[in-house]
């Protein structure tokens, strides 16, 4: 393989993981939002919202596995996920005062620092960031920054290895 297909791999690897990123933090949102099953949701992007390549007419646009390990991963886990936000949380400030959508980018970002070590903590923080700047105008993505630079510190300062 040349280094320049191997720079293309990467790239739509990072594409396809962007766009399951932004969908696995509507899925939560959706899931907080109407009470929906997780299994119900997952299935519904998958079959009805994922793109697919016109030319090819295959689904490529998401790493589905990658959303499903998200959604389930925060859901699984979301009361440890929760309890470590809520600590990297600004004095004053709870998870229950931050908009819904906010909640579900930062409980997919903190799942990802905390059990999936095979993604670098720049990587995580830098597209959820991007994330927020996509629903939020204001201070919200300087916000994700912080919390998820402090939750990062935390959760990867002694090891790489998954903690959940």
């Amino acid at each position: 393989m040349t280094p320049a297909n191997n720079i293309a791999e990467n790239s739509a690897l990072r594409n396809k993981r962007s766009a399951a990123r932004l969908a696995a933090t509507q899925a939560l949102y959706q899931i907080e939002i109407t009470a929906g099953d997780a299994n119900d949701v997952i299935a519904e992007f998958i079959d009805h919202r994922f793109g697919t390549d016109p030319e090819t007419e295959n689904k490529v646009v998401h790493d589905e596995v990658f959303f499903s390990d998200i959604v389930h991963g925060v859901l699984g886990h979301q009361s440890e996920i929760d309890r470590a936000l809520a600590e990297s949380l600004a004095t004053g400030w709870t998870l229950t005062r931050l908009d819904s959508i906010l909640r579900a980018m930062l409980r997919a970002a903190a799942f990802e620092l905390k059990a999936r070590a095979d993604v670098p903590v720049k990587v995580v923080i830098d597209e959820y960031v991007e994330l927020a700047k996509a629903f939020h105008y204001g201070d919200e993505p300087s916000f994700v920054n912080a919390v998820l630079d402090r939750l990062a510190r935390k959760e990867r300062k002694q090891t790489h290895s998954s903690k959940l």
